[in-house]
């Protein structure tokens, strides 16, 4: 019992944000000592002439979810993240049939998500690179001699993909050298992974046997323009949803889950869009005291 017990308080001891589902508030600011900056004399923001950086408009569906309560019982709050426009729902349940309500039969996209188990089930899915190259780095803190080699090559094989993403993006290549540039990652990848289900590590055997054998994936956006490696949209989303969920506890019932479902999703898809979240919200209430129409979230409705 002892020895089971030093096993897994060793086990927690070296999970981190890099490495494992963990906020980064779970780490202490001063757990990796940053090196001394000199202090710029510049102003904080953009520099006079600087080129504009923005987001596109996301052009995938991508879901996400995170945990809340509801009259005092765990629920989860869902973000659906399209092209031109976000969605919040609070449900009782983590499962496949919350997906099942929104995305319905007749969807047929490509949803970008983590490899949470309820995702299986769409048929069409781009696994978050960002979340593998976390798995990998497990491999590289936890684990005999050749798990840390292969997670530290599996590691080196994703940051060498994100930079063909980054090159294409910045439009220093095309879309053919950028399907080629990932043709030979995804072989590096494949064959390291197939290495790893064989290894002594049942954890390591574990996790390179699921990526090998749902292998088409990771790669749905080397073949799908428009698709992203990343379920980052989702992550973003929720950002500000985490901020309200620990300010205010969660909601105290169904009806006050429908309202807050409700204004998180004006907020974000005006954001998303560029557009000014109390102007609408202003505008869909003269509406209703009208007895006219509600303004639609939807661009050019």
């Amino acid at each position: 019992m002892e020895a089971r017990i030093e096993e897994l308080e060793r086990q927690v001891k070296g999970k981190t944000p890099q490495n494992f589902a963990l906020p980064p508030s779970t780490q202490h600011p001063h757990a990796r000592p940053q090196p001394p900056r000199r202090k710029s004399k510049r102003k904080r923001g953009g520099q006079p002439g600087h080129e504009k950086h923005e987001r596109p408009l996301i052009p995938t569906d991508q879901c996400d979810e995170t945990a809340t309560k509801e009259e005092n019982g765990k629920a989860w709050l869902w973000t659906f993240v399209a092209r031109c426009f976000t969605v919040f729902a609070v449900r009782a349940t983590r499962e496949a049939t919350a997906l099942a309500v929104f995305l319905g039969e007749a969807f047929h996209g490509i949803v970008a998500c983590d490899r949470a188990k309820m995702y299986g089930h769409l048929g069409q899915l781009q696994w978050c690179w960002a979340h593998l190259k976390r798995d990998f780095q497990a491999m590289t803190d936890g684990g005999d001699r050749r798990a840390k080699h292969l997670g530290w090559r599996l590691r080196r094989a994703t940051c060498e993909l994100f930079e063909h993403w980054a090159d294409d993006r910045a439009g220093k290549i095309s879309r053919a050298a950028l399907v080629r540039r990932m043709g030979l990652v995804r072989r590096k990848v494949e064959r390291l992974l197939l290495r790893g289900t064989e290894s002594g590590n049942s954890d390591v055997r574990g996790t390179c046997r699921e990526l090998y054998e749902h292998r088409q994936w990771p790669r749905m956006f080397f073949y799908h323009e428009g698709v992203e490696p990343t379920n980052n949209a989702g992550e973003r989303s929720l950002r500000h949803v985490v901020i309200w969920r620990k300010l205010s506890f969660g909601t105290r019932s169904a009806a006050d889950s429908r309202f807050v479902e409700t204004v998180l999703t004006v907020i974000e898809t005006c954001r998303q869009q560029g557009r000014n979240a109390f102007t609408f919200v202003t505008a869909a209430v003269k509406a209703h005291l009208a007895h006219q129409p509600a303004p639609s979230l939807l661009p050019g409705v």
